[in-house]
């Protein structure tokens, strides 16, 4: 079973009429897209750094994780309306493009990795050094998220 049908479905809606209707729909909706990663990216961030024993010493791992949590949901849910709606202006130039897919599945990774183990690595009774090692590959993914989002518009 082919995707084109469904890509070009996609990129002839309504929704992609929007995103490239007028000429400053797309930079709005990017720059939504880039808040929603701010806010996504630099909440984790901020937990991996407190496992890896910076800053925010008042708080546990734990606390921190669970005082950024309405933000890291606001990031994801941000993330995830914008995302698609970008995709939709191009869907085949997208779909085909190797950054956009090696984004999309480090994201797929990140996003499983930060519900599950990441998770897992922030609650009190996590060994330091398993939280330390959680921290480091957390941000090792969500950069490499960041670096194939940016490259897309080069390949």
């Amino acid at each position: 079973m082919s995707i084109l049908p469904f890509l070009d479905w996609l990129g002839s809606s309504a929704l992609a009429s929007a995103m490239n209707g007028p000429e400053w729909a797309f930079p709005v909706v990017e720059s939504f897209h880039f808040i929603g990663f701010a806010l996504l990216i630099g909440t984790i961030a901020l937990v991996d750094l407190r496992l890896l024993g910076g800053g925010m010493r008042r708080q546990s791992p734990a606390e921190l994780a669970q005082s950024l949590k309405r933000w890291t949901w606001t990031g994801l849910a941000l993330m995830l309306t914008t995302g698609p709606a970008m995709f939709s202006a191009d869907p085949r130039v997208y779909y085909f493009n190797p950054s956009f897919r090696f984004k999309i599945t480090c994201l797929l990774l990140a996003i499983l990795y930060n519900f599950t183990i990441h998770r897992w690595a922030v609650k009190p009774e996590t060994a330091p050094i398993l939280g330390k090692l959680a921290a480091i590959v957390s941000l090792a993914l969500w950069t490499t998220v960041l670096a194939a989002g940016r490259f897309i518009a080069f390949v």
